[in-house]
């Protein structure tokens, strides 16, 4: 097992881990690669990141949504206090590819049903906003003139929620960009 501090990683977004081409792993190796941001209330908590092998000497692995928000972080600094930097930890574990490939895809099984848990969640959200929406609807004959207030088409409401179920279903982080 290898342990390497990040430096000030809250200003650290990518982490790139490669093999220099010195040393290769032997045979039937590789090496899991794991994240630690640190809290002072707990014990490390590591986070399967992927690995490298010989066949795949380097990988690139997005680690700012695992970073932790802080108090400081989330609120306004009192005091002219300066911000807190935190060191995290990059572990590299030496395992059997066969080991290796059993955490991979127990990562990447966890990786769908959270995928396939925020899709249900976020078809259920609109879902419920469309029901919520147009509860309040009323027929042209109905609505009482009010130069305060703003009114929607439901239809305007139906075609978003059709485009965005539509591209939920396409790509489930297209929100992201």
């Amino acid at each position: 097992h290898f342990v390497s501090v990040v430096t000030d990683a809250d200003n650290v977004n990518h982490i790139v881990i490669f093999m220099t081409g010195q040393l290769p792993f032997p045979d039937g190796l590789a090496g899991l690669i794991y994240f630690s941001w640190p809290d002072p209330d707990a014990p490390p908590n590591w986070q399967l990141l992927g690995y490298i092998s010989n066949d795949k000497p380097s990988a690139v692995f997005k680690i700012s949504g695992l970073k932790k928000k802080t108090d400081s972080q989330v609120g306004f600094l009192q005091f002219g206090q300066q911000n807190i930097s935190h060191n995290a930890q990059i572990g590299i574990s030496v395992e059997s590819i066969d080991v290796v490939q059993q955490q991979i895809a127990m990562l990447e099984a966890s990786k769908s049903n959270s995928v396939s848990q925020f899709m249900e969640f976020s078809q259920k959200m609109i879902q419920h906003f469309v029901n919520y929406a147009t509860s309040f609807t009323v027929t042209q004959a109905q609505m009482v003139p009010n130069p305060t207030e703003s009114y929607i088409p439901v239809s305007a409401v139906q075609n978003w929620y059709q485009n965005f179920e539509r591209r939920l279903a396409m790509n489930p982080y297209f929100w992201q960009s």
